[in-house]
């Protein structure tokens, strides 16, 4: 419905930058709808509700420099912004972080009901998960070592974090991953084909 409801606005906001949360409605769709040829796109996440989030941003040719530092600072309440040079970049940007809160949830749900079923109550198991993923993310963001560093000094051979690493991996995990994440890719280029531009 964005180009009926964006029909009446257009002779008032030709004149003015355009910046955009909707998703899979490309640039060149916002600048025919609105008349301007100054138009970013955004993809946030959902963390932005708590100012923890991040927005992956797409500006056309005709924005200055001076208006992306006016997006980034609208935007700045709710987050880190990461600017990407090419319009399609933001399907994979949707597929990692646009998408991503819920892969996290998904995940957290799938320890905590581990953890009820190794004998914990939920809200002890929730806590546990919670913590483990803020204080891991937190220790990645702060660290210069690479991911997989930091998962070898948790990972001792023989020990728990192996045997649950090994198991992960022989159930092709990182693969599913990967898969998951195309998947989420693809259907962003697909909404893009069909909200048209």
């Amino acid at each position: 419905m964005f180009a009926e409801a964006a029909a009446p606005c257009k002779p008032f906001v030709a004149g003015a930058l355009q910046l955009s949360v909707m998703a899979g409605i490309r640039s060149s769709t916002l600048v025919q709808a609105s008349g301007s040829g100054r138009v970013v796109r955004a993809m946030p996440n959902t963390p932005a509700l708590i100012g923890r989030g991040i927005a992956g941003l797409y500006a056309s040719p005709a924005v200055t420099a001076a208006e992306r530092a006016e997006v980034e600072a609208l935007l700045a309440p709710t987050g880190a912004t990461l600017w990407v040079e090419r319009e399609e970049d933001l399907d994979a940007v949707t597929a990692i972080s646009g998408s991503g809160p819920a892969y996290v949830f998904y995940v957290v749900e799938a320890m905590v009901e581990a953890g009820v079923s190794m004998g914990l109550g939920a809200d002890q198991a929730r806590r546990l998960a919670l913590a483990t993923f803020d204080g891991a993310t937190a220790l990645a963001s702060q660290s210069g070592q690479p991911l997989s560093v930091l998962r070898a000094q948790v990972t001792s051979k023989g020990g728990t974090t192996h045997a649950a690493i090994s198991s992960l991996e022989a159930d092709g995990v990182a693969l599913a991953f990967g898969r998951a994440l195309q998947a989420a890719r693809r259907r962003a280029h697909e909404l893009g084909d069909e909200f048209g531009g």
